[in-house]
């Protein structure tokens, strides 16, 4: 499965790399929200700097977009050392992890994005290079093969995942902070989206933030995407200052409603309903009514959507909720429906 099928907003547009790269905060003090966390790596950071040693390995973990890679670069311009960045997928062999390993200099910070998708044997190898700083290469095969002992320098590694579970207990055990970035409140993304906006160079008022703020599902990366859009609609349409209605005019001609919902969520949510009558409805035949992949659905759009309460999960399937045929502007069935109230702790 493709990467970017995990995550609706799978990263800046090309002509905007340079403008992604500039919003991502590069000190501490500058990151916006999960105040409990920063308090941790605070104490972590500071406390290993008083050291002259490098800091336990961190992990951090949560839905795409809160804020893993800007983390994993803001340790490594605190600790003044050099950022490496991969990948789970990215690392195929043992010895791709080898080549990385003995590539890196005491102090460095090594990222591995979504660390839950490293094959079994690659992580196998890191396990000594996490405890003892050591890297074991087989040299040769069958009879003839031997063991080999490298020492490599210390280092940091940070690993992000938006699947905790999917991790195995040894390799979770080896960190030294298991963190995990939850949605950010409606004054936080204003915060974040009037820091951007300065940075943009776009004139924004009160009223306009916490308009894209309350559409942005939690998720700073969303939120700066729906601002750059509402940037385009009111340089094109009007004098490119942003305010309230501009901000409701932009995103919904770009399809964000006033709930934050997108094209596939109410197209999911008109399936469940439409087609379905409400559910219950299995996940791979909503998907393939949506012509979505599961794990799309499951991963993506399903959590937002449950949080909001317009959607359950049920062990017969998906059930629209009263508030998804109210947020369609539809009457639930006359007999009441699978999904017209949720059911209570005795099945009622």
């Amino acid at each position: 499965m493709r990467e970017e099928l995990l995550d609706p907003d799978p990263g800046p547009d090309p002509d905007e790399a340079t403008a992604e790269t500039t919003l991502r905060p590069r000190r501490l003090a500058e990151f916006v929200g999960q105040s409990e966390l920063k308090a941790h790596l605070d104490i972590v950071l500071e406390a290993a700097r008083r050291r002259g040693q490098a800091p336990d390995h961190l992990l951090f973990s949560g839905p795409p977009g809160l804020g893993k890679t800007t983390l994993a670069g803001i340790i490594a311009t605190e600790l003044d050392a050099h950022l490496q960045t991969t990948s789970g997928p990215a690392v195929e062999r043992a010895g791709d992890l080898a080549a990385i390993l003995t590539q890196l200099d005491d102090g460095d910070v090594l990222f591995v994005d979504e660390i839950h998708r490293l094959p079994r044997a690659v992580e196998e190898v890191l396990y000594p290079a996490m405890e003892d700083f050591q890297l074991d290469i087989v040299l040769g095969k069958g009879p003839a093969a031997r063991s080999i002992r490298l020492d490599l320098p210390r280092f940091t590694l940070v690993g992000a995942t938006t699947r905790t579970g999917s991790i195995t207990g040894p390799l979770r055990d080896r960190f030294g902070l298991v963190a995990r970035l939850d949605y950010y409140t409606a004054g936080d993304l204003e915060a974040i989206v009037e820091r951007a906006a300065g940075i943009l160079g776009v004139t924004i008022d009160g009223a306009g933030c916490a308009e894209i703020a309350r559409r942005a599902r939690g998720t700073p990366r969303i939120a700066n995407r729906l601002l750059r859009r509402v940037r385009d609609f009111a340089e094109v349409t009007g004098d490119g200052s942003v305010d309230r209605s501009t901000a409701e005019e932009g995103l919904a001609l770009f399809g964000v409603d006033a709930r934050g919902l997108d094209q596939v969520d109410r197209a999911i949510l008109s399936a469940l309903c439409r087609q379905f009558a409400g559910g219950p409805v299995g996940l791979s035949t909503l998907a393939i009514s949506v012509g979505e992949q599961t794990e799309t659905v499951e991963d993506v759009y399903e959590p937002f959507l449950i949080q909001q309460g317009l959607l359950m999960r049920t062990p017969r399937g998906r059930v629209a909720l009263p508030a998804a045929w109210e947020h369609l502007g539809l009457a639930p069935p006359a007999d009441g429906g699978p999904g017209a109230a949720a059911p209570t702790l005795f099945g009622g």
